[in-house]
């Protein structure tokens, strides 16, 4: 047996306010959920975005927890990307230059297929790319 896909994906954030705010508003993703101080989850596609405080995921969860989460979290700069056509790629581009957001990278993968990079509020390196730089 193998996965079948990626249901959901996690980012650590520094700020919960300032990241709710930049992939609800700037990205434009829908909130499903929210912990005020823990977490915010955004859906994405067939998938679930999970951004954390990371502080507040390494707490066990009590003994009597009707959800009992394992600890989990991450210290430092994480990475996600996003699919997104050529046409798609160059809107977010914009978009985002227009919101101030700097492009750290663009630029055309050698297999083919292209890529812009760019931080969100916390430092995570966030990507759109073109599926088929995995041959998608």
């Amino acid at each position: 047996m193998t996965p079948s896909a990626i249901l959901e994906s996690a980012l650590y954030v520094t700020d919960l306010d300032a990241a709710e705010r930049f992939y609800g508003e700037t990205l434009g993703l829908a909130p499903v959920g929210k912990v005020a101080g823990r977490h915010v989850f955004f859906r994405c596609g067939q998938g679930v975005l999970l951004l954390f405080n990371a502080a507040a995921t390494r707490v066990p969860p009590p003994s009597d927890a009707r959800l009992p989460v394992p600890p989990h979290g991450t210290a430092g700069q994480g990475h996600l990307c996003f699919s997104a056509t050529a046409e798609e790629i160059d809107r977010w581009k914009a978009r985002l230059q227009a919101e101030g957001i700097v492009i750290e990278a663009d630029f055309q993968w050698p297999q083919g297929g292209r890529s812009i990079y760019f931080r969100d509020p916390s430092g995570n390196s966030i990507e759109f790319a073109e599926p088929r730089i995995w041959g998608l």
